[in-house]
């Protein structure tokens, strides 16, 4: 049983506290508990700017460590400070790796939010807050109980300064919640040694501030609560990390050398990570130089064209941005694909149009990405639905761009890339070696009479290239206007539409080199999930929920474009395909109707793009919906 709010002076929280001015009093009032273990979200409502970043972190590691799975949220706004940010913490012990529909503990700690946080709490769930200045209308909800603790107060005094003050009463919200679900004190201190080292008092403070929060929730609540973290083993070879680190870290391992950005939101922490990995793996140990180039350009179509200058070179180079950034670059995409120059970009999606939400997640760039430029061109976009690979997909990026000779485009979203994931641990091939692709050599040049850029001598689309400075034979005119096969200027409409055409010929190539889609088929079902990117977690989490109720759906996650034959098959073998994706005009399910030629009778569409991570809740319900309409099998 809980309580509307539970404070130090009632029975059932044992002995009276002195420390619990400002604690608001109320009648108590008799509300039914959520009852879980390992299975409980918790949402921390604070204002941007106040460091509580650090304490949200170490409260979801502190989980991870207990052997526990998790998955965090962060809700944040696109100014530097003062403005309202949440960050969820899902405990979930099924491993479920999407943002759940349901708040059972918030810890409401800005006033400014007070009466959106506590309208949010599921029923029985429980409402923590800084009760230092008492807030009556928290306890206008009779189904949930509000738990107050004087966190300002009891900070103030026991530490000096302002800011000093502010940070601490964050971390004194960790030891509440530490108490309040039983999580290892142990593992807590562990997490802050590691991240001060030698810094002893900085450990020292921060544990004062937890144990403050920590004991004043054991002297005055029942602790735990009925729902409550207990160790498991199921995060062994797991790590949390985020998409922008784990693709810079694929960059790295990829084999690239150069960087050029202009910083945006939210893919600049992927070039500050690449810069990390490569001042640690990109200097020369006997001279101490670096052997790396990252630049931070006056803009993106300044960023773009020096990717396209480097590759052109030989190296590997690539530029990560967002939607804003992508439409500055068309142009020269444009270029890259008529001159046939590999280049690979990294589009962490946020909400559109304009400026929209930068700190909002989306997947509204599919269409603008895979034809960018004027004119006829289509690309190669790569579709990571976690951290894990986005290491991977950036290895694929650089492989598939140079093979191809053409920009690759990986399709990454402000979810996946600024969000904290629990992913397998990254595994290394050490036996491999890059495909350069169709590069000829100072001897293979040796050997041919006369070097013909865009000639295709074997039939797929692709011709050679050379690279500057190896040798003689190999120059040539790198041309984004109208060209021969032989790689001469030419504004004649057979010869122009001869190499125009030569490029499909290499989109079907490109066809068969990209990655499969991720399958689950059976027979049984004439109905079927289909997605791509960051709704993967939502959409099989979602599978289970429906086949609880004894709806049966294959699914398909398309992880490339061009759409390979594993996907029209799939389409082909089902009545009815429900296309989730997060944006409003249905970007997937026209891009499989144009590249597939799928049936749009057979396409419905389920469509979330308010800019808050996909859910599960949110797929079962429009699924029931439309089999409620007739539209399944």
């Amino acid at each position: 049983m809980g309580y509307a709010e539970v404070g130090a002076s009632d029975p059932v929280c044992g002995r009276r506290s002195d420390r619990d001015a400002g604690r608001a009093h109320s009648r108590l009032k008799r509300v039914i508990s959520v009852a879980a273990v390992n299975d409980i979200v918790i949402k921390i409502a604070t204002v941007n700017g106040t460091g509580s970043a650090s304490a949200n972190g170490l409260l979801l590691k502190a989980i991870f460590r207990m052997g526990v799975p998790v998955v965090g949220k962060n809700f944040f706004p696109s100014n530097i400070q003062g403005l309202p940010t949440w960050y969820e913490i899902r405990v979930t012990g099924d491993g479920y790796q999407s943002r759940s529909n349901r708040t059972d503990l918030m810890v409401a700690m800005n006033a400014q939010t007070y009466a959106k946080d506590m309208a949010e709490v599921t029923p029985g769930g429980w409402l923590l807050y800084d009760s230092t200045w008492p807030r009556s209308q928290l306890l206008n909800r009779t189904d949930i109980t509000v738990l107050g603790i004087p966190f300002s107060k009891i900070c103030n005094e026991r530490f000096e300064g302002v800011r000093t003050r502010i940070l601490m009463k964050n971390i004194a919200y960790v030891g509440a919640i530490a108490a309040l679900l039983d999580l290892d004190l142990e593992v807590i201190t562990q997490l802050l040694e590691e991240t001060f080292g030698e810094k002893k008092h900085l450990v020292a403070s921060n544990m004062e501030a937890i144990r403050l929060g920590y004991d004043y929730a054991m002297e005055n609540f029942p602790c735990p609560l009925p729902a409550r973290v207990e160790p498991m083993d199921a995060t062994k070879d797991q790590i949390v990390i985020d998409g922008n680190s784990a693709a810079a870290l694929g960059c790295v391992y990829a084999g690239a050398t150069v960087g050029a950005w202009y910083p945006i939101t939210p893919s600049t922490s992927l070039m500050d990570a690449f810069r990390s990995f490569c001042s640690k793996f990109r200097v020369d140990p006997e001279t101490d130089k670096r052997t790396y180039a990252i630049i931070q350009a006056e803009d993106e179509l300044a960023a773009i064209g020096m990717v396209l200058g480097a590759t052109w070179m030989g190296a590997r180079a690539f530029t990560p941005t967002s939607g804003p950034g992508i439409s500055l670059m068309t142009e020269s995409i444009g270029l890259a694909y008529y001159a046939e120059l590999p280049a690979v970009i990294f589009n962490v999606q946020r909400t559109g149009p304009s400026t929209g939400m930068p700190t909002r997640t989306q997947q509204s760039d599919i269409l603008s990405c895979a034809y960018a430029s004027h004119g006829d061109t289509k690309h190669v976009l790569l579709f990571p639905a976690d951290p894990a690979e986005c290491f991977t997909t950036a290895v694929q990026a650089f492989d598939l761009a140079e093979r191809l000779q053409t920009p690759v485009m990986v399709l990454s979203d402000l979810d996946i890339g600024m969000n904290d994931w629990m992913v397998p641990a990254f595994e290394w091939d050490q036996s491999y070696v890059a495909d350069r692709g169709k590069v000829l050599s100072a001897e293979d040049l040796e050997k041919v009479d006369k070097f013909y850029r865009y000639l295709d001598t074997d039939g797929d689309g692709i011709p050679y290239r050379t690279l500057p400075g190896v040798h003689p034979k190999g120059s040539y005119f790198t041309r984004g206007s109208g060209h021969t096969k032989l790689g001469g200027y030419t504004e004649d409409g057979d010869e122009y539409q001869e190499v125009v055409d030569r490029l499909l010929v290499k989109w079907e190539t490109a066809r068969s080199l990209v990655p499969e889609p991720e399958i689950q088929y059976s027979k049984f079902n004439k109905a079927a999930i289909l997605t791509v990117g960051s709704g993967n977690g939502a959409c099989k989490e979602a599978l289970d929920r429906l086949s609880s109720k004894n709806i049966g759906l294959n699914y398909c996650r398309v992880i490339a474009f061009p759409f390979s034959e594993a996907v029209k098959d799939f389409i082909e073998k089902h009545d009815v395909i429900y296309v989730v994706e997060q944006n409003r005009d249905a970007q997937l399910r026209t891009l499989l109707i144009l590249d597939s030629g799928a049936d749009p009778a057979k396409l419905v569409s389920l469509l979330h793009y308010n800019g808050v991570p996909l859910n599960a809740g949110f797929v079962v319900e429009r699924v029931c919906e439309e089999i409620a309409k007739g539209r399944a099998a």
